[in-house]
């Protein structure tokens, strides 16, 4: 027994469709990251941290502290020897921290990089505020210069009251220009 089947007319709907499928989902995907990034920002989801443009007076509590960790990575191939000047500081939320981070670029040619920060937990995410890091720019590393790069910073008081402990990490990726 040979099964009819109903052929179907290839119209120039199916056409649209079939070439403005990819094309529309191109353009998703590219508006996609710069909106990431602001939700990113705004929630402070998948750890990355705020940014205040001046200092703002918090109220301190002097009796609480929270360890905050600082810890550095750089992607395979970026020739830049990257890590934190103190690898931890007892920190009092609500008020101003300064610290800075070390880069060398150990080649002869000029490299430009960028910090991409992240912190743990998650939920501390969105208390650590940055008022300056060097993160914020893109970095140009002349042949075999040292730089230190400084990151001053405010853990805000509403911080979750369990968490004791925040690390800061970043991780550097080398750009093409």
């Amino acid at each position: 027994m040979v099964s009819m089947k109903k052929k179907r007319k290839i119209t120039k709907g199916f056409w649209v469709k079939l070439v403005s499928a990819p094309i529309i989902m191109f353009f998703f995907a590219y508006a996609m990251v710069p909106i990431y990034d602001v939700f990113c920002e705004i929630t402070g989801f998948n750890g990355t941290t705020g940014r205040v443009d001046k200092e703002i007076q918090y109220e301190v509590n002097e009796n609480r502290t929270v360890n905050v960790s600082f810890f550095a990575m750089t992607m395979p191939g970026f020739p830049v020897q990257f890590g934190p000047k103190v690898s931890s500081m007892k920190i009092v939320p609500g008020k101003f921290y300064t610290t800075s981070y070390i880069a060398k670029n150990n080649t002869d040619k000029e490299v430009i990089g960028q910090a991409i920060p992240s912190v743990a937990p998650s939920e501390a995410a969105q208390h650590f505020k940055k008022l300056e890091c060097f993160c914020f720019n893109r970095q140009v590393f002349k042949p075999k210069e040292e730089l230190e790069m400084t990151l001053r910073f405010v853990v805000e008081p509403e911080l979750d009251s369990h968490i004791k402990d925040i690390s800061l990490s970043y991780n550097f990726f080398k750009l093409d220009s």
